[in-house]
């Protein structure tokens, strides 16, 4: 356990922010999961709007440092990918 004060407030903030941050990485798992749940019954137009709708959340997990901006690039060049296919 810290021992110095600073040490110890650092300890307490690592707890809060690692709980934040799990929060937002679960949101953001939820609405990849809406999209291939979409995807998987094979309706475009669900799977369009799931996929508007998830996009900008991938975006902003990576301003803050959730993801990484290239894993956040390949999630949804996959999941478009994936959506268009629907189309054809």
């Amino acid at each position: 356990m810290a021992n110095s004060a600073g040490s110890r407030k650092r300890a307490r903030q690592a707890v809060k922010r690692r709980s934040h941050n799990a929060s937002l990485r679960s949101m953001v798992r939820t609405y990849i999961k809406k999209v291939r749940a979409a995807i998987e019954t094979k309706n475009y137009e669900e799977a369009q709007a799931a996929f508007v709708q998830a996009s900008p959340y991938v975006d902003k997990m990576v301003t803050k440092g959730i993801l990484h901006k290239n894993k956040a690039a390949r999630i949804k060049s996959r999941l478009n990918t994936a959506v268009v296919a629907l189309k054809g």
